[in-house]
């Protein structure tokens, strides 16, 4: 394969400039990897996807083992390159997936299918993509999560860590009152689940289970082609 370099969107934010670039990789044999960067931050990488695939994974897990069995209706909040949502709209268990992002030129890449899960997100009958803020419309007064109806499960993927956020304004949302509101718009036994690029933090967990009535911490390890290791992210998987 030739050697790739290409900016394939840019766009200025209220929160920096917003781009998305495809490039073959000569260190991994020229593989094509699509990343997303805000500012010189690199977001998002298609190399690494193993932990955002594990979240949905361990949620949709947890809500079976609350008895939730199928017709499951799912808010993941972060669309990004698109994986966490991918995960469940691939489970036969959901039937109704609204994935929220703040940034509309996300929404438009998945539109337009110019990233590696094309454009299935987008055109799937049971998939919504809603641009928004989704802090906000998880802690408003609304009895449910975008309308009236309390929801399944919740799956988080924006900031980097409950301690290191997209946007400083969200920390607030890691806070017992913020999570009590977003929890009272999910169904009893249903399912919190929060990724973290960073190792399981005992302080965070014990707030957790200050909302919540039990929350499990999930260490996931994959590959690192670059250092020949692993990585190390983790999950938080909460029950209401």
């Amino acid at each position: 394969m030739q050697n790739i370099f290409e900016e394939l969107d840019f766009e200025s934010t209220p929160l920096g400039e917003i781009s998305l670039r495809r490039r073959t990789e000569p260190r991994l044999d020229n593989t094509l990897i699509y990343e997303v960067k805000l500012g010189d931050e690199f977001l998002m990488s298609s190399l690494f996807v193993e932990a955002e695939e594990q979240l949905t994974k361990l949620a949709l897990a947890a809500l079976e083992a609350n008895g939730y069995k199928d017709g499951l209706n799912i808010v993941v909040g972060g669309l990004g390159l698109g994986y966490t949502a991918l995960t469940a709209l691939n489970d036969d268990r959901v039937t109704e997936l609204r994935t929220i992002d703040v940034m509309a030129a996300v929404i438009r890449w998945h539109q337009q299918g110019i990233l590696p899960i094309g454009d299935v997100l987008a055109r799937d009958a049971k998939s919504t993509l809603i641009h928004g803020d989704f802090f906000a419309v998880a802690t408003d007064d609304q009895p449910g999560l975008l309308d009236d109806r309390p929801v399944h499960g919740i799956f988080l993927d924006i900031d980097h860590s409950p301690s290191h956020w997209l946007n400083d304004v969200n920390s607030s949302f890691y806070s017992p009152a913020s999570l009590a509101k977003m929890k009272a718009k999910i169904l009893p036994n249903g399912v919190f689940g929060l990724w973290s690029n960073e190792l399981p933090d005992p302080n965070f967990t014990e707030l957790l289970n200050s909302v919540f009535a039990h929350t499990d911490e999930h260490v996931v390890r994959f590959p690192n082609p670059y250092s020949g290791s692993e990585s190390i992210n983790s999950v938080y998987i909460c029950r209401v």
